[in-house]
């Protein structure tokens, strides 16, 4: 890997930290504001469908003109949201910071693509997998410093968010070169990329079938995420301090096995069997999170499920890399970040309305209904292998 490949990976970090400082604090911010469990689903939503349909202009934005440009752009929204959104008088001024975050944040798919750019095809799953643990170690000190950020107030944490932001946005500015080496020349059918050409993405050889499966993926997975809030606090009777350090397990663990972890899985499976394993054990950990009402219980469920959940993305972000042309990768990874967006807007919303305040039964509903769907897109995802497997799929160690 390249000094590129590191500045990259270390913005990739930097941002994810800005991103999971906030993840353990929007349900209970959206509570300060006298919203419902539903409402403050719709926190979650209203930044994921605007992701949806602006992450493919971004993509194929970056394809045209360079991933830098595109990268200080969603950046700079980052930050400007942000800081928004942590002065928010306002539910809807909060709505609309979160909005202007969504339409702006199209930075993931951009630092994809640069993966994209400078790996080799031999090495692209292990770029991922190095950019999957650069991501996850973003979520073990994000949750750390929202901690601290948590002892002024809630909305501290959104502006030491913005702050993080900004940090990364100087590094792209003075540090990231342009990547991009055969830039897209069709220019005008750059911003052609409303509904049409979404469902026409779907029609993409190898790519459109695993669209279709990652965005069931992050539907399941968004059913978990917000979930998993109001069932840990209400259920099992903690409070933001614990829910936080959770998000701190998850960090800790996900870095580990995107590292050593799949170092290890890679000597005996290739991607796409660590894919089936990753999606087999996310599926059970659902079901049996919910099972018994225990801190200590689900603590132990949850380990399990950190472990594989990480693995998840790292695998479809490269089975996306390898089967897409190498001018057109801005484009498949702004197609992809698009409908998992749409697939983060729909989890929430389907989690809040299977759950009865009045009733703490049904907090566990969502847990069992997102590890039913999961075992059903891991069937969906074996019968349909021999569609997407590309040439190159072992990840090597070298």
């Amino acid at each position: 890997m390249n000094r590129h490949f590191w500045i990259t990976a270390l913005i990739a970090f930097i941002n994810s930290l800005s991103f999971t400082i906030l993840i353990p604090i929007i349900y209970l911010y959206g509570k300060q504001f006298g919203l419902n469990d539903f409402q403050t689903s719709l926190l979650f939503s209203i930044y994921s469908i605007s992701q949806f349909f602006a992450t493919p202009v971004i993509g194929k934005l970056s394809d045209r003109f360079g991933r830098k440009p595109l990268l200080i752009i969603s950046l700079a929204g980052t930050v400007t949201a942000n800081l928004i959104a942590g002065t928010a008088t306002t539910a809807i001024v909060l709505f609309f910071a979160r909005l202007l975050d969504g339409i702006t944040g199209g930075n993931a798919s951009v630092a994809q693509a640069i993966i994209s750019d400078i790996t080799t095809p031999e090495n692209r799953a292990k770029g991922f997998g190095f950019y999957g643990a650069a991501l996850g170690l973003g979520f073990v000190l994000g949750p750390a410093i929202s901690l601290f950020a948590q002892q002024i107030s809630l909305g501290a944490a959104f502006l030491v968010s913005g702050a993080v932001a900004f940090f990364a946005l100087l590094i792209t500015i003075f540090l990231l070169p342009e990547t991009i080496k055969n830039r897209a020349n069709k220019a005008h059918n750059i911003f052609d990329i409303g509904l049409g050409n979404l469902i026409k993405g779907l029609a993409i050889p190898k790519i459109g079938i695993l669209l279709i499966i990652n965005f069931f993926i992050g539907t399941t997975f968004t059913i978990f995420t917000y979930a998993f809030q109001p069932y840990f606090l209400n259920v099992l009777g903690q409070n933001s301090q614990t829910l936080t350090l959770m998000f701190l397990l998850f960090g800790v663990l996900g870095v580990i096995m995107q590292t050593w972890g799949v170092s290890i899985l890679s000597r005996k499976f290739n991607l796409v069997k660590i894919l089936f394993l990753a999606l087999f054990i996310r599926s059970l950990s659902f079901v049996l999170m919910p099972i018994w009402p225990s801190i200590v219980y689900f603590v132990v469920v949850s380990i399990l499920f950190s472990l594989f959940n990480s693995l998840v993305q790292p695998m479809i972000n490269a089975l996306i890399s390898l089967n897409a042309e190498v001018q057109d990768q801005g484009t498949a990874m702004g197609l992809n970040a698009s409908y998992l967006s749409i697939a983060n807007g729909i989890g929430p919303i389907i989690a809040a309305m299977l759950i009865n305040q009045s009733h703490p039964i049904t907090y566990g509903y969502p847990l069992y209904l997102a590890g039913a769907l999961t075992f059903l897109v891991l069937f969906l995802a074996i019968i349909t292998r021999t569609r997407y497997t590309p040439t190159v799929i072992q990840i090597t160690n070298s």
